[in-house]
């Protein structure tokens, strides 16, 4: 819930849909914007939006009001969090191939989404161990690796990938895994998951659903049941936690690492400048650097 102390509110949203004049566009939203004081990301793409963005409450909405005025995006649904500070530091609007790239470009999800589950359905699978037609449920982690490190739901499927695109090939080789089982593939925000579910209809997995929303969704819909950990996000609050309340959890300047907690307390961790897990070597590259010399 907002507070005078979490006068910032950060949204994140996405459709796919056919949006063909985005070079048109490309300088009525970076206008309309800056001249709310807005920051952020925004994507155009000839198969959709996808946005994350952060300002005071009366310039989101109004932003949020002048989006919604354009038919193709009436329906946009839209994630609320709240910080106490700018997130961003800058305002972009760029313009992509796709809003999120995995390099299928037969997958055009306004033609007919997967099938999805809304978070109180998903806990209520989860909670009595199968789906409503007695078959188990698996979770897939469509996110990067170290995203997943931050937290994830129980007993879920994670292949490590370290990008989006690596997801087609390796959820193909794994088919087999998934037979007779209900898949439901989930990301932070509902993005990569929707492009992994129609891809995985595509290749003949038979019981796939995304997770409506992603995380932070489910997040605000019925809290951190069968989830462990928090949510990493792509700003400076680097971590949401169930709450959907910034955590003390940081990304290392150096090497783009998530630092815990715990890790803040090693020596090794110098803001801007290292962390436990590039620190050592950063150490051996300066060594071979003077040996060389």
């Amino acid at each position: 819930m907002q507070s005078p102390d979490t006068p910032y509110v950060n949204i994140a949203a996405y459709k796919f849909v056919s949006f063909d004049d985005t070079a048109e566009k490309r300088p009525q939203f970076l206008a309309f914007c800056q001249q709310h004081n807005l920051r952020g990301t925004v994507i155009l793409s000839p198969e959709g939006i996808n946005l994350f963005l952060a300002g005071l409450r009366a310039d989101i909405d109004a932003f949020l009001a002048w989006l919604r005025a354009d038919a193709r995006f009436a329906d946009l649904i839209v994630k609320e969090s709240y910080s106490e500070k700018q997130p961003f530091t800058r305002m972009l609007v760029k313009l992509k191939a796709e809003i999120i790239t995995m390099k299928h470009p037969l997958i055009k999800p306004e033609l007919g989404r997967a099938p999805f589950v809304e978070p109180k359905d998903l806990k209520r699978w989860l909670d009595q161990g199968h789906d409503d037609e007695g078959r188990p449920v698996v979770m897939v982690d469509t996110r990067n690796g170290f995203e997943v490190d931050v937290g994830t739901f129980d007993n879920t499927v994670d292949y490590r990938i370290s990008k989006f695109t690596e997801f087609p090939k390796v959820i193909e080789d794994h088919k087999a895994d998934f037979e007779g089982k209900t898949v439901v593939t989930f990301c932070t925000g509902g993005i990569r998951c929707e492009k992994a579910a129609i891809h995985m209809q595509n290749i003949g997995y038979d019981h796939v659903y995304q997770l409506e929303g992603g995380i932070l969704k489910y997040f605000e819909d019925v809290g951190g049941a069968h989830y462990q950990g928090d949510c990493f996000v792509f700003d400076y609050r680097t971590a949401l936690s169930p709450e959907l309340k910034e955590t003390q959890t940081a990304q290392c300047f150096a090497c783009r690492a998530v630092v815990t907690p715990r890790e803040q307390l090693s020596p090794d961790y110098v803001p801007g400048k290292s962390c436990p897990h590039c620190a050592g070597k950063q150490q051996a590259a300066q060594e071979a650097s003077s040996a060389a010399a």
